[in-house]
């Protein structure tokens, strides 16, 4: 399978176009290589990516540029509190023509895109989110008793912010478990905060660039999923993901420390995600560093600790940093 894919004429220039695209996105977004990298992972993977950051580290201006640099169909939903889930996935509306005779028609709301920025996703209401919920794991969705199925691809990066609470909910864990990825966007440092501060405050700003198609980034996701997958990385995922359950034969750190772990779907965000960031970095198969850098993001938001652990301190990156250290 490696070999056939080596020979592959246009995979070369595949893994060019991704490294043009990545670079592109790295002049608008300064000092948050590692955010890139997983924002592009989660793309590729075919999944969705839930981006948490204080404001003003570009959270926003990442999405805008990444579906610019990808040539995808971008739009964008700020969530509040009153927001509405037929603001997300539109209505039915009554006409009447002009003999008449009244129907209903289905207005598309924004969900009907690409890829769907939803903004502090965590201010809208429990009933908003189950909307969006649909959206993301079947890629329709259902109106008056009617399917309507979602562009293709249809993907979501949704951003929230962590330290407002007053007049947020917390997003349920299905929704959270539907995100191939939680990405952590921190502070620039010194020297990336600098570049920003020229760069962004002139009279002209730099305009992200089309890189990729749409056809040409279905055909990257179709070609993640034909990399091959050791065994010895497979059963390093599986070793994770149900180290990680309370539940099952796990250690005694893990029973003490975690209310409840990750299900199936970590272990299929983990061989894709696996996959997609190899391929970005111009490789033909995970290793075992790959799961390692992706431990935290895959894990980190489909695992909760119990309330004694939240008291002594402990946090569930240091329950995944103790995992990895025993199992890859």
């Amino acid at each position: 399978m490696t070999d056939t894919l080596a020979q592959d004429a246009g995979l070369d220039a595949l893994v060019a176009d991704l490294g043009a695209a990545r670079k592109a996105i790295g002049t608008r977004i300064f000092g948050q290589d590692q955010v890139i990298e997983l924002t592009l992972t989660a793309l590729l993977a075919g999944g969705h990516a839930l981006l948490i950051g204080v404001p003003g580290v570009a959270k926003t201006r990442l999405v805008s540029t990444v579906g610019a640099v990808l040539g995808l169909e971008t739009k964008r939903v700020q969530f509040t509190p009153d927001l509405m889930p037929s603001d997300i996935i539109g209505s039915e509306v009554l006409e009447e023509s002009e003999d008449g005779k009244r129907s209903f028609r289905f207005i598309r709301g924004p969900v009907f895109t690409q890829l769907l920025m939803a903004d502090e996703i965590n201010r809208a209401s429990p009933r908003t989110q189950s909307a969006l919920l649909q959206a993301m794991q079947e890629r329709q969705v259902t109106v008056a008793g009617a399917n309507h199925d979602l562009p293709t691809p249809f993907q979501v990066l949704a951003t929230q912010n962590p330290i407002e609470q007053e007049g947020t909910y917390p997003l349920p864990e299905a929704q959270l478990d539907r995100f191939l990825l939680s990405v952590d966007v921190p502070y620039p440092d010194a020297a990336a905060e600098r570049t920003m501060l020229i760069a962004t405050t002139g009279v002209a700003d730099s305009e992200a660039r089309g890189i990729l198609t749409r056809e040409r980034l279905m055909e990257a996701q179709t070609l993640v999923r034909r990399l091959p997958v050791g065994d010895k990385i497979v059963d390093s995922i599986l070793k994770l993901t149900r180290g990680a359950r309370p539940e099952t034969p796990a250690s005694e750190s893990i029973r003490a420390h975690v209310a409840w772990g990750p299900g199936p779907r970590a272990g299929q965000a983990f061989m894709l995600a696996a996959r997609a960031r190899a391929l970005l970095d111009g490789r033909l198969a995970p290793s075992a560093a790959d799961i390692v850098a992706l431990a935290q993001p895959i894990l980190g938001h489909r695992m909760a600790l119990t309330f004694a652990a939240r008291a002594e301190g402990v946090t569930i990156a240091d329950v995944i940093d103790g995992l990895v250290k025993e199992t890859v």
